[in-house]
């Protein structure tokens, strides 16, 4: 899982980092939200942010992300000195999952990123809707009965094979498939097909979803999983 510590104190980030790599998150340093706003944002599960920054503050950086439904879904705890009621009010507004001041606990930083984490796991999970007609995974999903997709906000266009394998691989996550068993229950059962086609259309798929197509992984000898 990976963090991302925005704060324009280098100690602060080297002490953040050292701290929670040692937890066994991948953690990387950011120390501006200019600098912050640069990478590739919705690869993180966790922002820790300081409010009192150069040019854009903690607070205007997190009302971009949540203004971004490609950013929205990613949690956040304010880190700052600033002190009173109305601070952790307008932090918490914007939509932050926590507010932690300085100076700094370890162990504390390391509680609370744990239990964010936990509360916003159930939103990143796959689900079903009651009448099995949705199929939602963070920012996709698959209408099931209009044969329509949606990758953050923006619809994708899929050939039949491709929404079928989608399909499969956000109701089946974190679990093998052979090429055989991809062709057996994805493929008309009256078509025949090469492996090498598996290979083909996986990796179109790939490609049209996005930062999930990094989730299509391969498992050399074995086939292909979706994995959260």
């Amino acid at each position: 899982m990976k963090i991302l510590v925005v704060d324009d104190e280098f100690d602060i980030c080297e002490i953040l980092q050292y701290n929670l790599e040692t937890e066994g998150f991948e953690v990387a340093t950011a120390y501006s939200a200019e600098e912050a706003l640069g990478l590739p944002l919705h690869d993180f599960s966790l922002i820790l942010l300081d409010v009192m920054m150069g040019e854009m503050s903690g607070f205007q950086m997190a009302r971009k992300l949540k203004n971004d439904p490609a950013t929205a879904h990613i949690s956040i705890i304010f880190i700052t000195a600033l002190d009173g009621e109305d601070n952790l009010v307008k932090g918490l507004n914007i939509g932050a999952d926590d507010y932690i001041s300085k100076p700094l606990s370890m162990k504390e930083v390391k509680a609370r990123v744990r239990a964010v984490l936990r509360r916003s796991a159930p939103a990143q999970q796959t689900v079903l809707t009651h009448d099995n007609s949705k199929v939602v995974y963070e920012g996709i999903t698959l209408d099931l009965n209009a044969k329509t997709a949606t990758c953050d906000g923006d619809e994708l266009v899929f050939t039949k094979l491709e929404f079928e394998l989608l399909s499969f691989f956000l109701q089946h996550p974190n679990k093998v498939f052979s090429r055989e068993d991809l062709l057996k229950y994805c493929w008309p059962q009256d078509v025949m097909v090469l492996d090498r086609t598996v290979d083909v259309n996986i990796t179109r798929l790939r490609k049209k979803i996005g930062r999930y197509g990094k989730q299509i992984k391969t498992r050399v000898g074995y086939g292909y999983c979706f994995e959260k």
